[in-house]
């Protein structure tokens, strides 16, 4: 009886011993790996440690955009010995609604959540002011807060970050990828109470590509400034400024108004236009400015020439169910350069005429419109250029000069220097570097012969010298510049008709002449009267910009400054004060049109310019040299027609430009 129960007991303890071998080979050898992985998992916390986001650096190295450290803070409601109490330190200290805070703390509770945001990156005083309270229930934890340095200076280029520091928007969004970098991973051992132990990192984080832009800072600062200024004093509604550099595409500043903060997280009651990118992504009729598209078409496409006589109908020209206004009329048989420097509608139609429609098509569609530049930004908008067999009987005319098309203010700086660099399509673009590695833009495309070019770049500077759209506002000191007005008046959907006091005032420009070194697009949306018009609302803010590119880019001046006298900057003034332009279909009136007592004005600035036409060059020469004139002669032959015209009155340090013809 006691063999058997030595002998059930030996087999008990064998059976015991087995079962107890066999758990042990199963932890130990089977499923070590197994549970060895549960037991750090409940032993260890792996959390990410965020890569420093990449800088953004104007073209000067001056930083625009950086990320510097901050803290958040975070509890564990389930932890909280006092919700309500608790909810009113932190909103007392940390500046928030205490209620809200409570309710949101309560909610996490009764969900069972052990972790809650009470506020990310807060400022260094409220992380003081907390962390002298010494509460184990407040925890803080380390991230990364983007800063603007300038603060509103290139917003609408820079765009802004999310609070896990993604880019929402501009080079902040459109390369997001090459700013954000890597994170990093830390592992942690911690105690029963998820205490950190010790520490030992995984992965090492790797910062963002830090980013230099086109951008030149002082450029930018300017642009913006002359823009808000003028869009507030036309009472306008929004405005876009561009400058690039005509031969490699680079922008050299991008101003949009209004703006905004990008420190500061939009309100729920900011106006979205603020952050829009009127540049860019805002689409417009451009109305006149396209006119230098159709006249270089006629180059390209045609026999005319800037001489050929174009009959402009005494400023009235009837289509089939509309009729084509000049505002000031009378013009009758004139140079096609004339056509370009007085803006005639009715003659810039008739050139459009001859071009016809495919191919007015065809160079509009070359010049860029109609498509995206590509350039680095986010949102942007190709425009509209409906599709040649979309045309009404009439669009052809309606294109010609700036109607039934819209484009940004981008594309107008990119077809302008088509015409600044000789004929070369470029793709505006706004980075120069990542890392230490410089970005190569696409090479230009050839879309206009050089000739053309050329010859275009002369008709557009009779815009800006006296009888011109854009004179007296665009003239630059010792410099030659040359450009185009554009004053679209805005369509409305509703009425299916054009305003007649509201406009899109526009100015494209370029400078020095000969070899033009920037181009400056000025665009103001929503200009009203006659001051709105583009000479008078665009224009000055081309002067100013433009002034100051040259003098920041260290251009040599190309024309004798005239003398700062008292007498001729009071004239000046007057004449800046002159209410000029149309009540027609798009464009400006000139200074003939104003008040006999305010032409004397204009008239007593210098004096005035022979005729010229007909005579030989010899003869041009002498008679001016004569006179004190400087002669800028162009072609051989007899005088064909000249820049300014007969009788029009010639500032001091003004060239004459005579085009001879055999």
């Amino acid at each position: 009886m006691v063999e058997r129960r030595l002998t059930i007991l030996t087999a008990v303890v064998l059976l015991w011993g087995g079962a107890i071998f066999g758990k042990l080979l199963s932890l130990q050898v089977f499923h070590h790996t197994a549970y060895a992985t549960m037991a750090r998992q409940r032993q260890e916390l792996v959390i990410d440690i965020p890569a420093p986001r990449g800088s953004i650096f104007d073209r000067n190295g001056q930083p625009l955009a950086m990320s510097a450290p901050a803290e958040s803070v975070h509890v564990n409601p389930l932890k909280v010995p006092d919700l309500e109490l608790a909810s009113e330190i932190l909103g007392l200290v940390l500046h928030l609604n205490r209620v809200d805070l409570y309710g949101k703390m309560k909610a996490a509770y009764e969900n069972h959540r052990g972790f809650l945001w009470v506020k990310r990156l807060i400022s260094r005083e409220e992380d003081q002011s907390l962390r002298s309270l010494d509460l184990d229930w407040i925890e803080f934890e380390s991230e990364s807060q983007r800063h603007y340095p300038k603060g509103t200076l290139a917003a609408h280029v820079l765009g802004s970050v999310d609070f896990e520091e993604r880019g929402n928007a501009g080079i902040e969004r459109a390369l997001d990828d090459d700013l954000r970098g890597e994170p990093g991973q830390l592992r942690i051992l911690t105690d029963v109470k998820r205490r950190g132990i010790d520490s030992q990192p995984d992965a090492e984080p790797r910062s963002g590509t830090p980013i230099t832009l086109t951008i030149d800072e002082r450029l930018q600062f300017v642009a913006e400034r002359e823009l808000a200024a003028q869009v507030n004093k036309l009472h306008a509604r929004s405005g876009a400024v561009v400058v690039m550099d005509p031969a490699n595409g680079e922008i050299l500043a991008l101003a949009s108004y209004p703006t905004y903060d990008p420190n500061v997280p939009p309100g729920p009651r900011e106006s979205p236009v603020k952050r829009q990118n009127h540049a860019v992504s805002v689409p417009f009729e451009p109305g006149s400015v396209l006119k230098v598209v159709t006249l270089t078409a006629a180059l390209e496409t045609t026999n005319l020439v800037p001489q050929s006589l174009i009959d402009c109908r005494g400023g009235v020209l009837r289509l089939p169910g509309r009729v084509i206004h000049d505002s000031h009329g009378g013009l009758g048989v004139i140079p096609m350069a004339t056509v370009l420097a007085k803006s005639s509608n009715t003659g810039a139609v008739q050139v459009g005429m001859r071009v016809g429609p495919a191919n007015l098509y065809q160079y509009i569609w070359r010049f860029g419109f109609g498509q995206k530049t590509g350039i680095e930004l986010p949102g942007e908008s190709k425009g509209k250029l409906r599709k040649l067999e979309r045309w009404g009987k009439t669009s052809w005319a309606s294109v010609s000069i700036g109607q039934e098309i819209s484009v940004t203010t981008v594309q107008l700086a990119r077809a302008a220097s088509v015409i600044a660099n000789g004929g070369l399509l470029v793709k505006p673009h706004l980075v120069l570097r990542k890392g230490g590695e410089r970005v190569a833009p696409p090479p230009p495309t050839r879309v206009v012969k050089p000739e053309d070019a050329i010859t275009m770049r002369r008709m557009m500077e009779g815009v800006v010298l006296p009888g011109g759209t854009g004179y007296p506002w665009a003239q630059l000191d010792g410099y030659s510049a040359a450009g185009k007005t554009g004053s679209a008046q805005i369509f409305d959907p509703a009425t299916r008709r054009y305003s007649h006091n509201t406009y899109n005032g526009s100015f494209l420009g370029f400078a020095p002449i000969a070899n033009p070194a920037i181009v400056v697009v000025v665009t103001l949306n929503g200009t009203h009267g006659t001051a709105g018009f583009g000479g008078a609302a665009a224009a000055p803010v081309f002067h100013t910009v433009a002034t100051e590119a040259l003098r920041v880019l260290d251009i040599p001046k190309d024309l004798p400054e005239p003398p700062a006298s008292e007498e001729l900057v009071a004239k000046k003034l007057v004449v800046d004060d002159l209410s000029v332009g149309d009540a027609g279909s798009d464009e400006e009136g000139v200074l003939e049109d104003v008040d006999e007592d305010e032409d004397k004005t204009v008239a007593d600035l210098g004096p005035r310019v022979p005729d010229f036409r007909g005579k030989t060059m010899r003869a041009v020469l002498t008679e001016a040299a004569a006179k004190g004139m400087s002669v800028l002669p162009d072609g051989s032959g007899v005088a064909r027609w000249q820049i300014p015209e007969a009788g029009a009155p010639l500032h001091p340090g003004e060239h004459i430009r005579v085009q001879f013809v055999q």
